[in-house]
């Protein structure tokens, strides 16, 4: 079974969390035609056999070489490596998906730990600085000249600085020659040219220095406090990519050009180019751009990371609230660097399948009644080649530390003195066979982001990227002739390293401090443990509901070559077969009113709604056993509420689409409700509230959804108090009550044959009996009103930091079922109003890291609809960001905006839709309503036109019409201890 559902899965400490902590510079066609060089034949369509690489003898000294030049592992045959004679290395890739784009990445193999400690944070700063100026490029005229080209600053032109590594981001909207030479150029100028001028440097200290403020949350301090523990005495924990303030504020150019100098080299630089062009070309490129790159002034060295100490039982503290409680317990152990081979694979594969036991078995725990955690896992990583750790963590209820202790330790003990079954193995085997299976068959279609972010990734790692064929023959050769005992021994090798440590956040402190936890932990350790009982097999209950009902009409409409069906009993499907991605099958079932049926005046837990009801389980099975009986079927089953609906949805593979229909046809009529996951839910979003409040943006999260919407109920988040009353049936009686009637539809999009989606439809929900009709919904429903505007902001506060607040500012304007074409303007004149934020805010004051500019316009509830402005900056910078906007706003409305300002905004946002237009999620998305509502298919037709007909004038008269100082609603977020 591959299953995603919206259960919480705990991510791996230390391996995520360094990704996780990467910093982002920014705030948040047809194929190429260049002449092919003489002599260079053209690739295969299918495509690229390797070039040989430079040779050894004649690269730079410290120059890398190809992971699979030193490995038994083949590397994935479609992809050209090379390497040029000053040592930097380029993979490329041909992938048409999505069509006619292309993706390119350069990786410098230098972070935050090459920094000296007058440098820290000047690593991700000279990232930024690429950005704003170089030899050939002016400052400021960069994301100008790739927004012209329909790359957006943000989702396509972006950057990010680790501890190991700087990666240079540019996800290009066509494949044409003038878009991939301007593309090149740039990076080529970021690479090797960047002026790093004082002036500008100086500019760019403030957006620098909001980035860190913006960052610095209970959670970051947090992984700070859990790295300085677990790699004590190491390099690490004193060079968080962020830096230090003061080093920010203050340091010459000097040290920046030390820092460019020594590690900007082309031998530490990789490019990889994924996309839809042809390979000789895209190879023909790289060369002439960066062969001529040299660096002459002496190099860097690697930095000492400091060696892994031997340590006994220990325990850490770290106390702040805000913080989610969490405890990891880990023995830690110098890191195994040897090479990426088919034997190291093997053993991976192994150990990891025995983890996933381990976690099975903790997720059991977690679902049980009065759970000693909400979730937990066990893992192994080797982290930034300076440490192993195994980890065992958890999430809890503060006052069940030692609860949550005692079962991870001795469920790990369990599973290491007694062993895996060889039920669990063979569950474990199915479930990542079928993911690896789904994998090769999607081979062909897999996003070319995705792919260039995976072959970076490898390369990071130090890791051969082989197709995904490769790694399921692996995978095959290493289960062949596998036991339980094998990986019972394998996994009980993971845990001999130094430790156990102990390390737990929590926002309150822990009666006893470390001594008590340590206490806990021996005893714990002295408790003796059980074997697993057995657990028999559970078969799959739902199979058969009734006799299917006959086709009442079938339409096909051409042009979005989708087909509708009605059934006698009332059902529809739509369904739109697409190429997109090989072996993926989307499904949604629409049923019920939504918010439209719920009370606008009072509270409702739909908050708990998205976790409840899928791991509350069916009637006939709990959630465990569900899993347990499908193990190896690729499915889903996720349930949200919506403005007019509930929307039950899932993803599949072509030979799993009859159990991925049974299963939401079971949600929908039998769902358990069980109350063990509304109470552990209960436990989240307790903790969640002291989480939210520690920040500017988690105060806004919180309350803007109500506040915006004039009180409006639905849409509040729940308070402690509301939390506290919850109860399980008052979730369960008005959905469930909701669900009983009115339409059915259901949406199939994907790798998928009509007739076969029609024949299990059929089978499913085309079995159910008729349905009444839905109650005549109130217009009181429909009425969401935003609010009236405000001169003085609405004052709300956090407990964070003092430095730390937020401004925001909205302007009523349309919906967009009755007023389509006008909410597609204001969403340009949004993008607009971003572009001058980002040049006044950021690029003129340096006052914030990411202003945010976006707008809303509601299908369901008339008239409903705005645009906003907001930004994070000091408490002091508050009243400074109204008058900018204001001041902004009156431009708009008063000046005509240029026609190149007008393509800057609109040439990203069109590029942005036409790729999305290339997914299976956007049309199952857009194709909901069309058997009932006639607008929907006008509304998908002229997505893109409308964009591309908006002129200067339409913005500057949508411009007068909403951006009225005095119906403008402001809000701001400031210390509330300040």
């Amino acid at each position: 079974m591959t299953f995603h559902r919206s259960a919480n899965r705990t991510a791996r400490i230390l391996g995520v969390t360094v990704s996780a902590l990467a910093l982002m510079a920014c705030a948040s066609g047809g194929m190429m035609q260049a002449e092919r060089p003489a002599g260079v034949p053209a690739s295969p369509a299918g495509n690229a056999p390797a070039t040989a690489p430079a040779s050894p003898q004649s690269l730079p000294p410290g120059s890398q070489t190809w992971t699979q030049q030193r490995s038994d592992i083949p590397a994935d045959s479609s992809v050209r490596f090379g390497q040029l004679s000053n040592g930097m290395r380029y993979a490329i890739m041909r992938n048409a998906s999505p069509p006619g784009q292309a993706s390119l990445r350069v990786r410098i193999a230098a972070g935050s730990l090459m920094e000296d400690d007058n440098q820290l944070g000047l690593a991700h700063f000279i990232e930024h600085m690429a950005f704003n100026g170089t030899t050939n490029i002016p400052e400021g005229d960069l994301i100008p000249i790739l927004e012209r080209l329909g790359l957006a600053f943000g989702p396509d032109t972006n950057a990010f600085t680790s501890f190991d590594q700087t990666v240079y981001q540019l996800d290009l909207p066509n494949t044409g020659e003038e878009t991939v030479n301007n593309a090149f150029f740039i990076l080529r100028e970021m690479v090797g040219e960047m002026t790093l001028d004082a002036g500008a440097i100086d500019r760019e200290r403030g957006i620098v220095i909001s980035e860190e403020r913006t960052r610095a949350t209970p959670g970051l301090r947090a992984v700070m406090a859990r790295y300085d523990f677990l790699m004590r005495g190491q390099l690490i924990p004193r060079r968080f990519p962020i830096g230090d303030v003061e080093v920010l504020r203050t340091a010459p150019r000097e040290a920046f050009v030390s820092y460019y100098e020594r590690y900007y080299r082309p031998e530490r630089a990789t490019i990889v180019a994924v996309g839809d062009f042809d390979v000789d070309v895209m190879e023909q490129h790289i060369r002439r751009t960066f062969s001529d790159w040299r660096n002459d002034n002496p190099a860097g060295p690697d930095p000492v990371i400091g060696d892994v100490a031997e340590r006994g039982p220990e325990v850490g503290i770290y106390v702040e609230t805000g913080t989610q409680p969490s405890m990891q317990i880990a023995w830690v152990s110098p890191p195994d660097l040897s090479p990426d081979t088919l034997e190291a694979r093997r053993l991976r594969t192994i150990r990891n399948l025995g983890f996933a036991v381990l976690n099975r078995r903790y997720q059991n725990l977690a679902r049980s009644e009065n759970p000693p955690f909400t979730s937990a896992s066990g893992f192994r990583s080797t982290d930034l080649n300076a440490i192993d750790t195994v980890s065992l963590y958890a999430s809890f209820e503060p006052a069940n530390w030692q609860r949550a202790l005692e079962a991870m330790e001795q469920e790990a003990r369990r599973i290491t003195q007694f062993g895996i079954t060889e039920a669990e193995l063979q569950r474990e085997i199915t479930e990542s066979r079928a993911s690896l299976e789904s994998a090769v068959a999607g081979a062909d279609t897999r996003r070319t982001p995705q792919l260039s972010n995976q072959i970076i990734g490898t390369v990071n790692d130090d890791r051969v990227f082989t197709a995904p064929a490769t790694n399921l023959e692996i995978f095959e050769a290493t289960v062949s002739d596998l036991t339980a005992e094998q990986v019972s021994a394998v996994l009980r090798e993971a845990f001999s390293g130094s430790g156990p440590l102990v390390f737990i956040t929590s926002p309150t402190p822990i009666e006893g401090g470390e001594a008590a936890v340590l206490a806990a932990l021996n005893a714990s350790r002295a408790t003796a443990v059980q074997a697993v009982e057995q657990a028999s097999a559970i078969a799959w209950p739902y199979g058969d509901f009734g006799q299917g009902s006959a086709i009442a009409s079938r339409t096909e409409i051409a042009d979005l070559e989708t087909t509708l069906v009605r059934f006698e009993n009332g059902v529809t499907l739509t369904v739109k077969p697409t190429g997109y991605r090989n072996d993926q099958v989307l499904v949604s079932v629409r049923a019920g009113q939504g918010y439209l049926a719920v009370p606008r005046d009072r509270f409702t837990p739909l908050f708990a709604l998205s976790n409840v009801m899928p791991e509350g389980g069916l009637g006939q099975l709990t959630a465990q056993q569900l899993e347990e009986a499908l193990a190896g079927r690729v499915y889903g089953a996720s349930v949200t509420p919506g403005e007019s609906s509930y929307l039950f949805s899932g993803g599949t593979r072509p030979q799993d689409l009859r159990v991925q229909l049974e299963v939401l046809t079971a949600y929908l009529t039998d769902p358990a409700w069980r109350p063990e996951p509304f109470e552990r839910l209960r436990t989240v979003y307790r903790q969640a509230l002291g989480q939210l409040d520690a920040t500017p943006s988690g105060v806004f999260s919180r309350e803007s959804g109500a506040l915006l919407r004039s009180g409006d109920a639905r849409f509040a988040f729940p308070t402690a108090e509301q939390i506290a009353s919850a109860r399980v049936e008052q979730l369960r009686d008005p959905v469930m009550t909701d669900l009983a009637r009115g339409p059915i539809e259901v949406i199939i999009v994907g790798d998928v044959d009509v007739d076969t989606a029609i024949a299990e439809v059929q089978r499913t929900f085309g079995a159910l009996p008729a349905r009444q009709s839905a109650p005549e919904v109130q217009a009181s429903a429909r009425d969401v009103r935003f609010p009236q505007g405000v001169l003085e902001p609405v004052q709300l506060t956090h407990s964070g930091r003092a430095d730390q607040a937020l401004g925001y500012v909205a302007w009523p304007t349309v919906d967009s079922r009755e007023n389509l074409y006008e909410a597609r303007v204001v969403s340009l004149l949004a993008g607009v109003m971003r572009l001058r934020l980002i040049e006044e805010l950021r690029e003129g004051q340096a006052v914030t890291y990411s202003p945010s500019v976006g707008s809303t316009a509601s299908w369901n509830f008339p008239g409903y609809g705005y645009l906003s402005a907001s930004m994070e900056a000091p408490p002091e910078a508050m009243a400074e960001f109204f008058s900018d906007v204001d001041d902004i706003a009156a431009q708009l409305v008063n000046e005509t905006i240029t026609l190149d300002e007008l393509e800057r905004a609109r040439r990203p946002a069109v590029e942005a839709l036409r790729r999305n237009m290339n997914t299976n999620e956007y049309w199952r998305g857009q194709l909901q309503d069309l058997h009932t509502d006639e607008t929907r298919l006008h509304a998908i037709r002229s997505a893109v036109a409308d964009l591309e007909r908006v002129t200067p004038e339409e913005i500057q008269r949508a411009a007068r019409t909403y951006l009225v100082r005095d119906r403008a609603w402001r809000a701001t977020v400031t210390p509330r201890n300040r």
